[in-house]
């Protein structure tokens, strides 16, 4: 796995609704009930491999430091031994806990680089959960915890089955000209 990207998606709702999501028709928006039952709550560690397209997940009722070394843990068993493992985190203070500098000194082929702090980052494991939220997510009903904890499991299997990495299709040029006749576009005079 020798660069990853890791993230956390916190606090993702099973949520029932009252009605199904009835689906768009030609001239007709989505349309959703706007009650619903909360059945609580899951955070999901996710580290992307951006060689592979693979990712390495975790479920955890909570966010705390201790969640995030058994993540390290999991990432650790499920990698190649020989191999130095660079994961990217942001400045979540779990990541920079005690237990993890602990757990950090007894795996050094682990190498931890950090955001820089109230940075905006793109990076893969990011567009990955956007995959994540758009195709599973965003019309899921999940009436129990354990739906949702199921479905997230099913969904990254499935990811990784047919795993890839995520590839960039302008080149820095092309997207730069872009921002030129945007920014070209809206100083215009009749702005």
């Amino acid at each position: 796995m020798g660069d990853s990207r890791l993230a956390q998606k916190p606090q993702m709702q099973a949520l029932e609704r009252s009605a199904p999501v009835l689906p768009m028709l030609p001239g007709v928006p989505e349309r959703r009930s706007f009650d619903y039952v909360r059945h609580g709550t899951v955070d999901l560690f996710a580290a992307l491999n951006t060689a592979t397209g693979k990712v390495i997940s975790k479920l955890s009722a909570q966010h705390r430091a201790v969640d995030f070394r058994d993540f390290l843990d999991d990432i650790d068993c499920q990698t190649e031994p020989g191999l130095a493992v660079h994961v990217i985190c942001d400045n979540l203070s779990a990541h920079k806990a005690p237990v993890v500098h602990k757990w950090l000194l007894a795996h050094p082929r682990f190498h931890l680089h950090f955001t820089p702090t109230y940075s905006s980052w793109i990076n893969q494991v990011e567009r990955w959960f956007a995959e994540l939220e758009r195709r599973w997510l965003e019309r899921g009903v999940f009436c129990s915890l354990d739906d949702l904890k199921a479905a997230l499991e099913d969904w990254i299997k499935v990811w990784n089955d047919q795993a890839r990495p995520f590839k960039w299709t302008k080149t820095a040029d092309q997207i730069l000209d872009r921002i030129c006749r945007y920014c070209s576009h809206i100083s215009g005079p009749a702005h």
